[in-house]
C-alpha cells in the first residue's frame, strides 16, 4: 500500500482514480493516507468487502454520485465526481462479464450538455490495435462512446503508438486502461501517457495512466 501512496505523492496529481479499490481495512488505511496528502474529497463505490470497486480522490472540491442501480451485479464499477468544468467518471468494468455499465452510461447517465471524462480500467479496447489479437469484448460500446462525442486521449496525443497497460502471465499485452474525453474539452487536453515503471517495479499490475489538462 505504501508503494501506491509514495507513487501518488511523487506524481503530484490533483485528482487520482484508483481502479480495483477495496473497501476493506487496507482500503480505509489507503484513504486515510491520501487524506493526509490533501486528497480530502473522496468518492468510492458502495461495496463493503474486498470486491473490486473504484475510487476518486481529489484535492479539488467536488460533488459526488454513486450508482446503486447501474447494473444488478456490478453497480460498484462506476462512480462520479462533479467539478466546476466537467464530470469525471471513474470506472472498473469487470473483465468479460455480462455487465450493463456501458449501456448505463450511454443511455441513462451521460448528459450531452455537461462535458464529461471517463477514465479507468475498462478491460477492453480496440482489437488488433490495443492488443495483437481480437479477444476484446465491448469494442462496439467504445465506438458508440466515440459516436456520442468522446475521443481516446491517448490516441489523440500518441497516434497509433503500440503501448500496453497490462500483461498476462503469458506475456501478452493489452491496453485496458483509458481516458475518454468529451470533445467539448479537447482544447484543454495537453498530454496523456502511461508510467510503465510503476508496473515494472511491481507497485501495481497495471501501468498508471496520466491525463494532463490545462
Amino acid at each position: 500500500m505504501m508503494k501506491i501512496v509514495k507513487a501518488i505523492q511523487k506524481m503530484e496529481a490533483q485528482i487520482v482514480v484508483l481502479s480495483e479499490f477495496h473497501n476493506n481495512d487496507s482500503g480505509i488505511k489507503l484513504r486515510n493516507s491520501l487524506a493526509r496528502l490533501g486528497y480530502l474529497h473522496q468518492v468510492v463505490g458502495h461495496t463493503l468487502d474486498a470486491t473490486n470497486t473504484v475510487g476518486i480522490f481529489s484535492k479539488i472540491p467536488a460533488g459526488s454520485a454513486v450508482f446503486e442501480n447501474a447494473d444488478a451485479e456490478y453497480s460498484h464499477g462506476i462512480v462520479r465526481a462533479d467539478f466546476s468544468a466537467f464530470r469525471l467518471y471513474g470506472a472498473y468494468f469487470p473483465h468479460k462479464k455480462k455487465h450493463k455499465l456501458f449501456e448505463f452510461l450511454l443511455n441513462d447517465e451521460l448528459d450531452d450538455d455537461i462535458p464529461s471524462i471517463l477514465v479507468g480500467d475498462l478491460n477492453t479496447g480496440k482489437n488488433y490495435i490495443d492488443q495483437k489479437g481480437n479477444s476484446f469484448w465491448y469494442t462496439e460500446q467504445l465506438e458508440s462512446l466515440e459516436e456520442r462525442g468522446f475521443f481516446d486521449a491517448f490516441r489523440m496525443i500518441n497516434g497509433d503508438a503500440s503501448e500496453f497497460s497490462w500483461y498476462s502471465h503469458q506475456g501478452n499485452g493489452y491496453r485496458y486502461d483509458h481516458s475518454y474525453v468529451d470533445n467539448k474539452l479537447k482544447g484543454i487536453v495537453q498530454n496523456c501517457y502511461y508510467h510503465h515503471e510503476y508496473r515494472e517495479d511491481k507497485c501495481a499490475d497495471h501501468s498508471p495512466m496520466i491525463l494532463e489538462l490545462g
